[in-house]
């Protein structure tokens, strides 16, 4: 039995009835990376271009001299890795954890488990901003003030309910068979886990380190309110707050510095972006 073909005449009316929403996902492209656009533009562009009452568009002349000036700031590599080093640890503690808990709520039975979900959720949906006056107070008292390791305290309590909603869902969609399977032929039911399911959860993984990633790169707020007296504790967000002075700000400098402290993310981002899409579609289904 042959199936129907579609009319030729069809095609043009689909790309026809496609053309506002192609339409609009471009505008809405165009919108979100201009920004991005004019914040490597204004790295590159002489200070004359961008002191100018009407900046160009497209840099007629290009210059590293921003760049040259960024690096050669004061702890741009201590600040550098001291970023570095509070968002990896923050990452990799919140898989850890948040690996052990949604194993628990995905394959095991137990009391309390849908509050304890109940509350990973709404941990998730509360503004950590709300947070700063607690957490600043519980670190003065305890003198974990000016200290990286309170930074990464923060940055895992901030991405942990993300990464366990994301890993339960993730484990939750892993047929329950093939740890049962690996069971009967001798293995433990860590050992399962590991050899079986384990390799299967890689894009889950991904996403939610890329989520952390982010999250802990980018943040500012915490950042700048319990690093004050130690300023070699400091992290990239706020240390681009130093281009600022009573003599006002060096665009050249801070656009440079800008585009440099975006490349980390962006690099994790195409290197882990294959798996994000589906995991974070796995991660919804199922629960």
């Amino acid at each position: 039995m042959s199936v129907p073909r579609p009319s030729p005449r069809r095609a043009p009316r689909r790309a026809l009835r496609r053309l506002p929403l192609n339409a609009a996902a471009l505008f809405t492209v165009l919108v979100c990376l201009f920004p991005v656009y004019w914040m490597v533009t204004t790295a590159l562009k002489p200070s004359t271009d961008i002191q100018s009452y009407d900046p160009p568009l497209i840099p007629g002349a290009w210059t590293l001299d921003h760049f040259r000036r960024a690096i050669g700031a004061d702890g741009f590599a201590l600040f550098w890795r001291n970023s570095i080093l509070v968002t990896l640890s923050a990452v990799l503690l919140a898989l850890l954890v948040a690996l052990g808990a949604a194993y628990a709520v995905a394959r095991m039975r137990w009391l309390g488990r849908r509050q304890f979900m109940l509350a990973v959720f709404i941990a998730q949906m509360a503004p950590w901003e709300s947070l700063i006056i607690p957490i600043y107070i519980i670190s003065r008292d305890t003198g974990m003030l000016d200290r990286l390791p309170t930074l990464t305290l923060v940055y895992f309590m901030i991405t942990l309910p993300f990464t366990v909603v994301v890993l339960r869902g993730f484990i939750a969609g892993i047929p329950p068979e093939l740890e049962e399977a690996a069971q009967v032929d001798g293995c433990t039911r860590a050992a399962a886990f590991r050899k079986v399911a384990f390799p299967l959860l890689a894009p889950g993984l991904m996403a939610t380190s890329l989520f952390g990633f982010i999250t802990a790169w980018n943040e500012f707020t915490y950042a700048n309110f319990l690093i004050i007296k130690q300023q070699d504790s400091r992290t990239l967000p706020v240390w681009l707050s130093s281009f600022q002075s009573t003599f006002g700000t060096d665009w050249g400098a801070t656009m440079a510095a800008s585009t440099l402290f975006a490349l980390p993310a962006l690099v994790v981002f195409l290197a882990l972006q294959r798996h994000v899409t589906a995991g974070l579609a796995s991660g919804g289904v199922k629960g």
